[in-house]
């Protein structure tokens, strides 16, 4: 399966869990899933990777001097 099928599967995949996918899409993959073991693997294994980063990884907030210099630079016009 890793071969044009599994990247266009991957893509799917990750557009559906996006919420990027028409309705008719969106019940078409899940209908392969649903016959496909292999793939409901696929899904399981991407909704797994996006939950440990939104619970493992944390972002360093930006500091106040980063902040205020970017603000100063949108307030500048160009000549």
């Amino acid at each position: 399966m890793r071969d044009h099928n599994y990247h266009e599967l991957v893509t799917k995949v990750t557009m559906y869990l996006d919420n990027e996918l028409s309705e008719h899409a969106e019940m078409e993959l899940l209908r392969e899933i649903k016959s496909n073991p292999a793939y409901l693997e696929v899904l399981s294994k991407e909704q797994s990777f996006r939950e440990f980063i939104k619970s493992k990884i944390h972002r360093r907030k930006p500091s106040p001097a980063l902040i205020q210099s970017i603000k100063e630079k949108i307030r500048i016009a160009p000549a």
